[in-house]
């Protein structure tokens, strides 16, 4: 994020958690690659929405790449520092004032704006907002919006709305950014921590709902960026997977799985990782896991090619330093104090082997939602960083966004593009800064375009706390096995594997695309009634599917199997088949291919060209009933 101020003492003993930082740098290209326009191309004319995921990509309403080059276009999250006359724009981040609005409309019109936006040669911007915004009905002061007048009048939302259709009307894709609870500047001890730190869950589900819904007509409306760097309180840190009420992992999978079902199915879907764990103090555990817990649990929407992962990077940032000097710092390394080799090996770790491994359950696009350095900025190691991780993201072919792309004149010198009073533009375009050779080369930078083939999707199902059905066909039916926890696939994908414990279980369509008949006739088995081919684990209870079904779900009551969920194939499915057992260790095809889906557990996979047809267990003592192996049979 972008730190402005690190203040503070935790408790009159803990610093502040100051995380990232203030941003963004830029400069001046023409040419672009696909998603962006060519000096004879309008953007408009370049791509169509909505867009989704393949693989590592993401791609247009036509299966050609997209590529984010993006820009953040701040101020309607809030600027107020939170302390001072809120009147007063010396109590506002760099002195920019911007009453809950994109900054700069009271400068120079939103027409000229986006011309410049252009000239930058993005093709997107990620758009900050606040709970707190969306709920103010106050018009905003004609002073706010001087050099737009059409804009008198009206609320701060009303004023979105209209740098939104305007921006999509020039061929912008958007990306909607949930950066803050209150309008408060963050990303320190702010109120902003979590998404629901002043706030209830509900409330920010039901806002979302809101959002998504509102943009729905326009297909330029392409995102939903969950929340801006969820990050520890004074008291709690957030975390991956503990299925608690400060659990990421689980609130970002609901209120995603709301939007793509309740209002807004065109969406992708922007999942950014934990920035900031623990107490940043010498000798206490602390933190940026960024987005490592994806590795081992990864979310999967019932719109399985609608999940991109999200990062932040700033050089006086580290992987475990806040950003912060004096109260809060300590003594970790921070970016920019990395080698280039263990800065490329640090970030592959943190963040970018998500896009970089092929054929993974976490496999997804990967967005740098922000990241950048100041005009200004003399240190040596701070500019040999920027030009190191420019490099980095032009060999990785990855999305990224600057911040901040609009600010004050003199103010702020990470901005991209800035205007004086009387409407006059500075900044990366205009000369003078050292920023804008690496800007160029970075806009301009050859990459993956054109049509992007469909790849095999995997996905994980993780029913450590709750459910996780992600079929939207069997969401619209009733509770097939009431009380217990039931692991369903998306649509289009069949159980391939399951764990020994814990109720984890991984979802393919590679080798069997187009396997379900339509409509699909679902059974539900809860008995042995389905055992077909002699006894393939004697001795254990088996659950079978029918001739011709495979298994899509599963249930749970503690460890012990429930039931199994089935599936009726298109077509005659062989009968031959072979019996996999993990109650003793991980029987995976070579490759693990899918990846790690349960880690630390006991694992059973059937192969990729084979279905899974029937799961056993036993009830004998100190067995418990888990699932111990596992009928694979050739599609």
């Amino acid at each position: 994020m972008k730190i402005r101020t690190l203040r503070a003492l935790l408790a009159g003993i803990l610093p502040i958690v100051a995380l990232a930082a203030p941003v963004n740098a830029a400069a001046t290209p023409s040419q672009r690659a696909t998603g962006a326009a060519s000096a004879a191309v309008p953007l408009a004319d370049t791509w169509q929405g909505p867009l989704s995921t393949r693989g590592r990509y993401i791609v247009d309403a036509d299966g050609n790449r997209f590529k984010l080059k993006s820009a953040n276009w701040h101020g309607a999250q809030g600027s107020w520092t939170g302390s001072g006359d809120i009147n007063d724009p010396a109590n506002h981040n760099a002195r920019e004032k911007s009453d809950q609005m994109p900054l700069g409309l009271d400068r120079t019109s939103i027409a000229k704006i986006l011309a410049d936006f252009h000239t930058l040669g993005v093709n997107s911007f990620r758009l900050p907002f606040s709970n707190e915004m969306l709920h103010d009905q106050r018009p905003v002061s004609d002073a706010a919006v001087a050099a737009n007048p059409q804009l008198r009048g009206k609320t701060p939302l009303q004023v979105f709305d209209a740098v939104i259709a305007a921006s999509t009307a020039e061929g912008f894709a958007v990306v909607l950014n949930n950066h803050t609870n209150t309008s408060r500047f963050c990303c320190a001890l702010d109120g902003n921590e979590r998404w629901n730190t002043s706030q209830s869950t509900a409330q920010w589900e039901t806002d979302w709902l809101f959002m998504a819904e509102r943009y729905k007509d326009n297909k330029r409306v392409v995102g939903a960026d969950l929340y801006n760097e969820v990050r520890r309180t004074v008291t709690d840190d957030a975390n991956w997977g503990w299925g608690d009420s400060h659990d990421w992992y689980a609130a970002s999978q609901h209120v995603a799985d709301r939007i793509l079902t309740e209002a807004n199915p065109d969406l992708l879907i922007v999942v950014e990782g934990i920035n900031w764990q623990g107490i940043p103090l010498d000798g206490f555990s602390h933190g940026r896991p960024t987005l490592e817990p994806a590795r081992t649990l990864s979310n999967t929407l019932v719109a399985s090619n609608k999940v991109v992962y999200s990062a932040h990077f700033y050089g006086y940032t580290g992987p475990n330093h806040t950003g912060a000097t004096g109260p809060g710092e300590t003594h970790d390394w921070r970016y920019r104090e990395l080698s280039r080799d263990d800065l490329f090996a640090t970030l592959n770790r943190q963040a970018f082997y998500v896009a970089a491994d092929t054929g993974q359950h976490y496999t997804a696009p990967v967005w740098i939602s922000e990241f950048g350095i100041g005009a200004d900025d003399t240190n040596s190691q701070s500019r040999a960083w920027f030009g190191n991780f420019v490099d980095y993201l032009i060999a990785n072919d990855t999305d990224f966004a600057y911040w901040p792309a609009v600010g004050f004149a003199g103010q702020n010198p990470w901005n991209l593009l800035d205007y004086d009073t009387a409407g006059h533009r500075s900044g990366i375009l205009d000369g003078g800064d050292w920023r804008a050779a690496d800007w160029q080369r970075l806009i301009t930078a050859p990459g993956k375009t054109g049509p992007v083939p469909a790849t095999d999707t995997w996905d994980m199902l993780d029913l450590d706390h709750s459910d996780q059905v992600e079929s939207l066909r069997v969401r619209a039916l009733p509770d097939w096995d009431s009380g217990a926890r039931k692991g369903v696939c998306p649509d289009g994908q069949r159980l391939i594997g399951v764990s020994h414990k814990d109720g984890r279980g991984l979802c393919t369509d590679a080798g069997g695309a187009g396997l379900a008949a339509t409509p699909v006739p679902l059974t539900v088995v809860h008995d042995e009634r389905y055992v077909q081919q002699g006894d393939w684990a004697g001795g254990y209870t088996k659950y079978q599917c029918g001739p011709n079904q495979f298994m899509i779900g599963y249930s749970v009551r503690g460890q012990a199997v429930s039931g199994v969920l089935c599936a009726t194939a298109n077509r005659a499915l062989p009968t031959t088949g072979r019996t996999v057992w993990f109650d003793r260790g991980d029987n995976r095809p070579a490759g693990n291919p899918g990846g790690e889906f349960a880690y630390g557990n006991y694992k059973g996979q059937c192969k990729t060209d084979e279905y899974v047809a029937g799961i056993a267990f036993t009830g004998a003592w100190l067995e418990g009933k888990k699932p111990d192996a596992l009928l694979c049979r050739a599609l």
